[in-house]
């Protein structure tokens, strides 16, 4: 008679083992759930330091082939001027 009762109670601890694993341990649903929305996070910065890395390619390609971008750039950074040129500058 007492056989069923300790192999019910062994079950019901193996049950309660598994759920606790489930729910709380090791590989849990929550844990699962934390590493799906940080991966999902890491894909979304993924995608915009790849965009950012496609304009830094680009413009360093028309650096590299066109003395126009050049041209502007030492313009407004540098406050450069072409021979032969006047600058006015305007007070605001």
């Amino acid at each position: 008679m007492r056989s069923p009762n300790w192999l019910f109670l062994i079950l019901l601890l193996l049950l309660a083992g598994l759920q606790y694993r489930l729910w709380v341990g090791n590989g849990s649903l929550a844990q699962v759930a934390t590493l799906s929305q940080q991966i999902a996070d890491q894909h979304a910065e993924n995608d915009a330091l790849l965009e950012r890395n496609r304009i830094l390619d680009a413009e360093v390609l028309e650096l590299k082939k066109g003395m126009e971008t050049v041209e502007e750039r030492a313009r407004h950074e540098l406050g450069m001027v072409k021979d032969g040129e006047t600058l006015y500058q305007l007070a605001q």
